[in-house]
Parts: structure tokens; C-alpha cells; sequence
């Protein structure tokens, strides 16, 4: 017959390669019981935030991490005080809660090396709270001086706090800063005469038509590229990252698994299902992973081309941009048609320049043809 024995419970593996979550709100307190599977934890990781469940039934001896701070996977999360402790299962369970705001703090500036300055400047800088590493100097060589400093206390008494990035803008700048380390981006564009579209025509499914017949086109764009052993890895199958803006809380990208072999019925079905999870925050995170290729109608908001950010492993992403009325030549007389502009940017690590414009080329010709059958040649699972 044992005692008491106090054992510490991690975070465990939230899967699809996460190494670190944020503390959006604990429901239990120190001194608490709890049972198996009781939820311990609300945590927030790329997209979603997932409950975590208490592994064994115990006494909650500490906490480990405040609301808003973030641990790594592995970290130690709960110390727990059992007559009989069992050993970690790092069980999760996936939720979504819409309703669960993170509490913010303020970030340090990042520092770096500031200009040349005197010693009486630098006293000014320390006395006025301004770090030099973000003062742009306008003396001789680019010594900050005086002015420059109280131009710069100037601009931060007036200016808002650092408000730091959480959940899916943290998610967005961190996957952005990788992207623009690792990618090497090509942009190529185009123009669809879509003139002859019927009225009420569905762009979407027409645009994701399009992405099918672009990959049947030049198989390499429906690809991940793996660097640290230069290889690609192409996929059959297309799964369609569609990206979404719900303004204030970021960009979602939700992927449409399959959709070179869904019919209209089947691809409209399953995109609103999509849209709706998404603006409920209640998408289950593995349908925010496993992107092929990625589609960005930006042009619902605005913008004709754009140079796009490719997000690894992927190695490319199509954008679409706002539909205009232009004057065309049609049987060699001037008309006015709509336009549908087209930007396509790829990884030029993975892809080349002409398998690019052939992809370009298909989507553009599947966007001018005529429109399909709801049922035509592909499946409803």
C-alpha cells in the first residue's frame, strides 16, 4: 500500500507537426479533483482551439502557464496528486470555441543595433524610454541625434500599444516569415474572357473546375516540394485549399479534399459545409492541413494580379482577382466582355516556367469553355 504520489502531465502531440499552443482558459484551479477525460484546458493552436482532457482522475496540485502564455508541446501542464498515478496518456480532444478570447499582454520591441550617437543622445533615448534600434538617424552618417530621438517619443506617445499576434494572425505571420525564408516565388498571369458565362453562374465551382484542369494539365503544380531532401512529391489526388477572410480574425485556408472527382452538386455541398465551420470556428483542424495546391479569390475584395505567397510544401497557389468590363477584339471588331484576371504564383525550386504557363493556359481555356453538367464525368461520394 503506497501514499500519495504527485506526477506532472505535459502537453501532448496535437498532431499535424504543432509544437506549441497558447492558453486560451483553464477550467479547473488548483486544489481541484478531477475525473477522467474531466477538461482541464482550452488551448489555441494554428486555427482552432482544442480542449484537453484530463488523462486519470486526481487532486490538481499547480498549473503550469497563465492565460495567453504559450507552452510547448512536451512542457509540463498539470501536476497532478493520485493514490494510484498512472502514467501520461496525452489524450486530446478536439473542440472548437468561438466564445474563448485570449487575454493579451504587451510584447517587448525587438531590439537591434542602433545608429552612432553621442552620449548625451543615448542618455535622452534611455531618460525618454526609446530604443535607438528603431530611430532612423538623419545626421552625418546617419547619427541619430537629438531631434531624431524626440521625433521618435513623439511618434510612440501617439501611436497605439504593441498588440501581439495571437491565434490565427500569429498563425498567418509565423507560416508567412517561413514562406518568404524558404520559397522561391515566380508569378506568371492571365486574363478568362468569360463573356459567354450564363447569368448566375457559380465562379467558385467554375474556378475549382479550373484548378482541376490546370493539375491534369501540368501534374507538377499539384505537388509538395521537401527540401532537406530535394524532392517533390506529386499527388494524384487534388485537395483544394480555399482561402477565406473573416476580417478581424484572419485567413483561413480550408481544404476541399478531391475535387478533380466531384461533381457540382457534391463540390458545392461540401464548400458551403467549409464556409460555414470556418466563420463558426468550429472546422476540425485536420481539415486546415494537408493543402495540394490553393486557390484565393481576393478579388471579392478587391485587386486585378497580385504576387502570392506560396505556403510549404505546396508549390503553388492561384490567384483570382476582380472581374472587369474591357474592350476586347471579337472577330476582329472591338467589344466589351467581362474579364476575369488570373495570377499564378509557383516555387520555382519545384516547378518550372513552362510546366507553369501550360498549367496557366488550361485554366484559362477550362474558364472561356462552355459550362458543365452538374454531373458530368465526376462522382458525388
Amino acid at each position: 500500500m503506497g501514499g500519495n504520489t504527485t506526477d506532472t502531465f505535459t502537453l501532448p502531440d496535437l498532431g499535424e507537426g504543432l509544437q506549441e499552443a497558447e492558453i486560451v482558459s483553464w477550467h479547473v484551479t488548483e486544489g481541484d479533483h478531477v475525473v477522467t477525460d474531466q477538461p482541464l484546458v482550452a488551448v489555441e493552436t494554428d486555427k482552432a482551439v482544442v480542449e484537453i482532457p484530463s488523462p486519470r482522475s486526481a487532486r490538481v496540485v499547480r498549473l503550469h502557464g497563465a492565460t495567453g502564455g504559450r507552452v510547448a508541446v512536451g512542457e509540463p501542464l498539470v501536476e497532478f496528486e493520485s493514490a494510484d498515478a498512472q502514467a501520461d496518456a496525452g489524450t486530446v480532444v478536439g473542440t472548437i470555441d468561438a466564445t474563448a478570447p485570449a487575454e493579451t499582454s504587451r510584447a517587448a520591441a525587438p531590439r537591434a543595433a542602433g545608429g552612432r550617437m553621442t552620449p548625451a543622445v543615448r542618455a535622452l533615448a534611455r531618460k525618454l524610454g526609446i530604443d535607438p534600434a528603431l530611430v532612423q538617424g538623419t545626421g552625418p552618417a546617419g547619427a541619430i541625434t537629438t531631434a531624431d530621438v524626440e521625433r521618435a517619443a513623439q511618434a510612440f506617445a501617439a501611436a497605439a500599444p504593441a498588440e501581439p499576434l495571437r491565434g490565427p494572425r500569429r498563425a498567418m505571420a509565423e507560416r508567412m516569415a517561413k514562406a518568404h525564408a524558404e520559397v522561391v516565388p515566380a508569378t506568371v498571369t492571365d486574363q478568362a474572357d468569360v463573356e459567354a458565362w450564363p447569368a448566375g453562374a457559380d465562379v467558385t465551382l467554375r474556378l475549382i473546375r479550373a484548378v482541376a484542369a490546370g493539375c491534369a494539365a501540368a501534374p507538377a503544380l499539384n505537388a509538395w516540394f521537401e527540401p532537406e531532401t530535394m524532392s517533390r512529391r506529386l499527388h494524384e489526388r487534388i485537395d483544394l485549399g480555399i482561402a477565406v477572410d473573416l476580417d478581424d480574425d484572419g485567413l483561413f485556408v480550408p481544404v476541399l479534399r478531391d475535387v478533380g472527382r466531384r461533381n457540382a452538386v457534391a463540390l458545392k455541398r461540401g464548400l458551403e459545409r467549409l464556409k460555414a465551420d470556418v466563420r463558426q470556428r468550429t472546422i476540425p483542424l485536420g481539415e486546415l492541413r494537408g493543402q495540394t495546391i490553393t486557390l484565393s479569390n481576393f478579388g471579392t475584395v478587391g485587386g486585378q494580379h497580385a504576387e502570392l505567397v506560396v505556403v510549404p510544401p505546396q508549390v503553388a497557389i492561384l490567384g483570382v482577382g476582380r472581374m472587369t468590363e474591357q474592350v476586347v477584339a471579337t472577330d476582329g471588331a472591338p467589344a466589351v466582355h467581362r474579364v476575369l484576371p488570373l495570377s499564378l504564383t509557383f516555387d520555382h525550386r519545384a516547378v518550372t516556367g513552362a510546366e507553369a504557363a501550360r498549367f496557366l493556359r488550361a485554366v484559362v481555356e477550362e474558364l472561356e469553355g462552355a459550362e458543365p453538367s452538374a454531373a458530368s464525368r465526376l462522382r458525388d461520394p
